[in-house]
Order: structure tokens, then C-alpha cells, then sequence
């Protein structure tokens, strides 16, 4: 059977894809259950995230709608007509498909699976983003960053002393990982570093 779609629930502050399900049919039960299961895997306390979804029926369901009262996650939804509402879950979309050797179309679920798992642990674990420091997910979301902005300063500083020329006289600081993010930069309410995102495509 082929893959009808691909639900990811994406943590938008590390780019950390924390769940995903690849499905035949596009379904509110399943968008539940990979919701419930990432929010115990992760061990999400009440009331401290909020999940951005697509308006698709599926993520509209009462059935999802009464797991997130359940859990304590507050609902947000993309504008109407908007496609583009969530820039992290079209860039993560836009790396899959334009990633190396990503093949044009699946012969089916299992060629979809066995493409699709090793690619989300390649993008959490290896893939470097500019817009958290050119750190990987995983060190983001598991809290590595400050470690790792320390030595890198402290290789820039021996590179410093030793050249001092190149850098014409400034010691060269590491990029640094943004305190918060925000999807579509309201006035109030910035998404919390914690809040994961789930989109269906």
C-alpha cells in the first residue's frame, strides 16, 4: 500500500523531531495516539506546551481535542488558507524531500519506513542548523548546547592567540543558540522552548 502521510511531531525550539507515524490513510485516532505516546515518551508535564497544528480533519478531531485537555497541552491551529503557517515543520519537509538520494516516490509503506527512519535519525543526530548555532537537534533538545558553545570558544580563543592576524585583532565567537523562537512572531505569547509542533503533509 502506499503512504498516504507522514504525522511529525517536531519540538520547534531544537528542531528535534521527538515522533513521527507514517500511515496508508490519514486518520484521528492515529493522530492521537502518536501524540499520546510522544508526550509520555518525553515526559511533558501539564500545562507547559502547546501543540501547533495543520487544520486538517484529523488534528481539528474531538478525539485529539479531548487527549490535549487530558494532558494538559494547549490546541493552536495555522491560519486559514495559510500553507505555510509553520516555517520549522516546511523546512524539515523541505530538507526530506530535497535530502540525498531521497527518492521520488515509495514502492510502498515498508520502502517509505525503511527510507523515512534512517533519514529522521540522520536530521536529529548528524544535521547541523544554522538557526540554533549550527548545533544538532539532539544536543538542543537534550540540553548540550552550553557545553558545547564552551569549547568551541574555547578552540576559537586557542586559534586566536595562535593567529592573531587572521582575525584582525577580535576573538572569534561561537554562533550562539537563540533563547526563544516563535512561529509567525505574534506581539505576545512566544512559543515555549519546549512546545513541539506536529504537522501532517
Amino acid at each position: 500500500m502506499t503512504p498516504q502521510g507522514c504525522y511529525v511531531v517536531l519540538d520547534v525550539y531544537s528542531r528535534y523531531v521527538v515522533g513521527w507515524l507514517l500511515s496508508t490513510r490519514e486518520s484521528a485516532a492515529l493522530a492521537r495516539e502518536l501524540v499520546e505516546q510522544t508526550a509520555l515518551r518525553e515526559a511533558v508535564p501539564k500545562d507547559q506546551l502547546t501543540l501547533h497544528a495543520d487544520r486538517g480533519a484529523p488534528m481539528r478531531s474531538k478525539t485529539l481535542a479531548e487527549l490535549l485537555v487530558d494532558l494538559g497541552i494547549e490546541a493552536s491551529f495555522s491560519r486559514p488558507q495559510q500553507s505555510n503557517d509553520n516555517p520549522y515543520s516546511e523546512s524539515l519537509f523541505k530538507t526530506t524531500k530535497y535530502a540525498p538520494d531521497f527518492p521520488a516516490c515509495f514502492a510502498g509503506i515498508d520502502h517509505a519506513r525503511d527510507v523515512i527512519t534512517p533519514f529522521f535519525e540522520h536530521y536529529n543526530h548528524h544535521h547541523r542548523h544554522t538557526g540554533i548555532g549550527l548545533m544538532t537537534p539532539a544536543a538542543v533538545h537534550h540540553g548540550h548546547e552550553p557545553r558545547i558553545t564552551a569549547e568551541r570558544a574555547l578552540t576559537l580563543t586557542a586559534a586566536f592567540d595562535r593567529h592573531q592576524h587572521r582575525f584582525k585583532g577580535r576573538v572569534p565567537q561561537p554562533p550562539r543558540v537563540p533563547d526563544k523562537v516563535y512561529i509567525n512572531p505574534p506581539r505576545e505569547n512566544p512559543v515555549s522552548s519546549s512546545a513541539p509542533v506536529t504537522e501532517t503533509h
